[in-house]
């Protein structure tokens, strides 16, 4: 992944910098700068570290810029080289989790109980076999594809623990994304009302579920949190859902606000993207700590065409998966219509029932019935693209009246975060008129707790426009139908992951625009990050 580079602006001037403070001058001082900026590359990639070679590790021992203490801006531990920054959001995670994993659990149960919660079947209930593992350690993570019952599970592990527990428990429930916090809070909210226990208990457990930030305290502008290891969170239980979506430092960042004894439990599919920032989180945790880790193996819910698809894809069985698409099932096939005209034709439910004057909620559900996912944001096919295309297409079609940046049926997604209004990055939002308040136009959004807020289009943070939004900005979503766009030709972005993400945000039907050397090329390659954490963990485990 690091053959073929396109160096930023930033990148030349990060080398510039520490190759001047190097002192190295003439081709060793040419030949430091080039592994800097390589460094800052991968960096910006995704990878915490990449792998020197015999010759680089030479000119970086002479930079005097690096060392294993972590006290120089660079960081040569077992020929990988690091941005300090990174190598210590690695080591404090590892040791953190691994003082986690020493702790006592401090809690038991009788096998009967769990039968109730539980009940015993012919095969191995892996869901059963899950809340073993999380009573069992002060640390588990809970994977397994759509479908699954993570949070069916999880739920069942949080009654499980306050029933085992002498007192009760302060439970918190999070997640990276606001539209993520949402599913998950719907879930639970549905699993309580089946648990085989009194409403007292079912009481304990909570259903408001946050953002990561949000539970930590964000500081914006700055990248520090209100809570930290000198001031933890009051949690006995921390639940994290959509654990693939985030990145080192805010991993980091999280455990190192737990208190001490306080349980870990994270919920993931270790098979979808890592995270748009820096590391692999989920993946390197699956694979250093294998007896933390429970997969869920049996789908509840994901079945037919479209489950059958994406395990052909995550398998990387390329000609089986172009095979399913080119029999255009009702639910797995190509788009046959005009992409453009279909995707206008799409959004005439929610604004029409905008024009009528229906409540948010209304058009909100409309609006998430049906989404376009690229794989790309700039370039034919591309986010950029489809959104520019789209609006023009409303507005011939007179279902929309746009007059500049805002316009009555702008759907929006916000690219910033803002603790202040407490909208962050990823959440949508339609702009519409507010019968409440002359027919002025606002911008509305379905928070995590349920509540609908408004806010006047100047106010917001950084957003765009969402008739299509990139497969990263759609993880934690779920949409009836999804039109899943690649772009012409392959490119870095294009892997089997990425395809597996997009594919499983679509809970009935799902239709593609690709051709045949996109799609096999891009099943047959998979994320590549260089990370030093799985190892790390492994070493002081």
């Amino acid at each position: 992944m690091l053959n073929e580079i396109t160096l930023s602006h930033l990148d030349y001037a990060f080398a510039r910098f520490l190759t001047q403070k190097s002192g190295l001058k003439d081709e060793q001082g040419k030949q430091f700068a080039a592994i800097v900026a390589k460094l800052s590359y991968a960096q910006s990639q995704g990878h915490s570290c990449f792998q020197l070679s015999e010759a680089e590790l030479t000119v970086v021992l002479n930079s005097g810029m690096a060392d294993e203490t972590g006290t120089l801006p660079l960081v040569l531990e077992d020929k990988q080289l690091y941005l300090q920054r990174y190598w210590s959001y690695e080591c404090q995670l590892a040791e953190k989790l691994v003082s986690l994993m020493g702790a006592d659990s401090l809690l038991s149960g009788s096998s009967e109980v769990f039968d109730r919660y539980f009940p015993v079947i012919d095969s191995i209930n892996w869901q059963k076999e899950a809340a073993i593992t999380a009573i069992k350690y002060p640390f588990t993570i809970i994977t397994g594809g759509p479908g699954t019952g993570k949070t069916t599970t999880v739920v069942k592990i949080l009654a499980l623990l306050q029933e085992f527990s002498e007192i009760p428990l302060n439970i918190m429930l999070a997640a990276p994304t606001g539209k993520a916090a949402m599913r998950l809070q719907e879930s639970i909210g549905q699993s309580k009302h089946d648990l085989d226990c009194s409403e007292a208990l079912k009481e304990m457990i909570p259903e408001q579920v946050v953002t990561i930030h949000r539970l930590l305290g964000a500081r914006p502008p700055s990248p520090y949190f209100k809570y930290n290891a000198d001031l933890p969170l009051a949690c006995d239980i921390v639940v994290v859902d959509e654990v693939s979506m985030i990145d080192l430092p805010l991993m980091t960042k999280l455990v190192n606000a737990l208190k001490v004894n306080a349980r870990l439990i994270l919920l993931g599919d270790k098979d979808q993207l890592a995270s748009v920032e820096t590391g692999t989180v989920l993946a390197d945790l699956t694979n250093a700590l294998p007896e933390y880790t429970q997969e869920l193996k049996v789908s509840y819910r994901f079945s037919g065409h479209i489950k059958t698809f994406a395990e052909a894809i995550n398998h990387q069985e390329a000609d089986l998966a172009w095979e399913l698409l080119t029999k255009n099932y009702a639910e797995v096939c190509f788009l046959k219509e005009d992409l453009i005209d279909y995707i206008a034709n799409k959004q005439v439910a929610y604004l029409q029932l905008i024009s009528e004057n229906a409540s948010f909620t209304e058009c909100y559900a409309a609006f998430s019935e049906f989404q376009v996912l690229c794989a790309t944001r700039e370039g034919l096919y591309s986010v950029d693209d489809i959104n520019f295309r789209v609006v023009q297409a409303l507005i011939e079609q007179r279902l929309i009246k746009s007059s500049g940046d805002w316009y009555s049926g702008r759907p929006i997604m916000i690219t910033q975060n803002d603790a202040v209004l407490q909208l962050y990055n990823g959440d949508i939002g339609i702009c519409m008129p507010d019968t409440e308040n002359s027919g002025q136009l606002m911008v509305f959004f379905l928070h995590a707790d349920g509540a609908v807020r408004k806010y006047l289009p100047a106010r917001l943070p950084y957003c765009e426009t969402v008739f299509a939004m990139t497969i990263h900005k759609s993880q934690g979503s779920e949409f009836d139908e999804v039109l899943l766009v690649l772009p012409e030709v392959i490119n870095p972005i294009l892997t089997k992951e990425l395809i597996y993400t997009g594919i499983t945000r679509a809970k009935t039907t799902l239709k593609m625009v690709t051709n045949k050397e996109v799609f096999l090329q891009t099943i047959k390659r998979k994320v590549e990050r260089f990370s030093g954490l799985a190892e790390r963990i492994k070493k002081i485990a």
